[in-house]
């Protein structure tokens, strides 16, 4: 589970870095559906949810920290928390925009496993 926490918060760093600075690259477009048009408009909602992700990756990096000293505890409830809001994240972007279903699974998948892999041990 330890390995796997401080997997999914390395992606989420990513996610973090691709929303704050490359958002308006052409290429990932399929990922955030801004339209050049709306950068600005989307601006305080982009930087809030990279944001988001990057304080849910520390969660996670401390989550997997704690598991290791005498609060293995706290530390799964850090990661299981953090594993099950981006779940129902996951299920809320899917319902309100369904074009990001991609997206969707991406965040959904990793953080059932985690789930499981919590469930198991």
């Amino acid at each position: 589970m330890q390995v796997l926490a401080v997997v999914v918060g390395v992606i989420l760093v990513v996610v973090w870095a691709m929303e704050v600075f490359f958002s308006r690259h052409p290429r990932l477009y399929f990922m955030f559906l801004i339209k050049p048009s709306d950068y600005d408009a989307v601006r305080l909602w982009r930087i809030c949810i990279a944001y988001y992700n990057l304080t849910t990756a520390a969660a996670l990096f401390i989550g997997a920290y704690l598991l290791e000293t005498s609060y293995p505890d706290a530390g799964q409830a850090l990661i299981i928390f953090t594993a099950c809001q981006h779940i129902f994240l996951a299920v809320v972007m899917v319902v309100v925009q369904p074009k990001l279903w991609l997206n969707s699974v991406m965040e959904a998948v990793p953080n059932l496993i985690l789930l499981a892999v919590a469930a198991t041990t």
